[in-house]
């Protein structure tokens, strides 16, 4: 087993191959993980939130879930959740535009960026940041259909487990979101904390 530490506000890409198993645990608890995972021997094809809830028919990954493509081909399954359930598909990738509407307006670090940089490291260059699987991460539908983040209740050491259904490049971020605007706290008050990867 592989066990790969992702640094607070980074993200890190590892190679899982079609039967392998990537674990994702934070050890602090209420860190949210933006996942992205892409084809191997295709990056144009990627994990595609939108297709995979369009045919799961929920907007939150379960256990037992299959993660499609945007090609709407397997690409990994959900096998166990150890964070009872607070994840989010909703929720795109935080970037430089979303803490200046949030009012930073000085450079801040990103899912979007940590993606980018990530693939650079295993050589690809990406022009289109997908919609990530959101884990960890507290989301919810009130009854005006508003999309609202209440406080994070994951525990220290959750985690999610996948197993991969063709060989698969994984970005995992840490998600560096740290403003304090009301009714959006995504992470722990604590602070922004680092994840942990085992690939088995």
């Amino acid at each position: 087993m592989t066990t790969i530490t992702v640094p607070a506000s980074q993200g890190r890409a590892v190679r899982v191959a079609k039967g392998q198993k990537l674990r994702i645990t934070t050890p602090k608890g209420a860190q949210a993980a933006d996942f992205f995972a892409f084809n191997a021997e295709n990056v144009g094809e990627w994990l595609s939130c939108p297709h995979t809830w369009v045919t799961s028919f929920c907007i939150k990954p379960r256990e037992g879930d299959v993660f499609l493509s945007r090609f709407r081909r397997p690409m990994l399954r959900f096998v166990k959740d150890g964070a009872n359930g607070v994840h989010d598909m909703m929720i795109a990738a935080c970037d430089q535009f979303r803490y200046e509407f949030f009012g930073h307006h000085h450079p801040h670090a990103s899912c979007s960026d940590n993606l980018q940089s990530a693939m650079r490291r295993e050589g690809y260059e990406v022009s289109v940041i997908p919609q990530p699987v959101n884990f960890f991460t507290n989301t919810q539908i009130d009854a005006q259909s508003r999309l609202v983040s209440p406080p994070n209740p994951v525990a220290p050491g959750a985690f999610v487990e996948m197993e991969a259904l063709m060989d698969v490049i994984c970005v995992i971020s840490s998600c560096p979101f740290d403003l304090p605007v009301e009714g959006w706290p995504i992470n722990s008050a604590q602070g922004v904390t680092e994840l942990l990867l085992d690939v088995q």
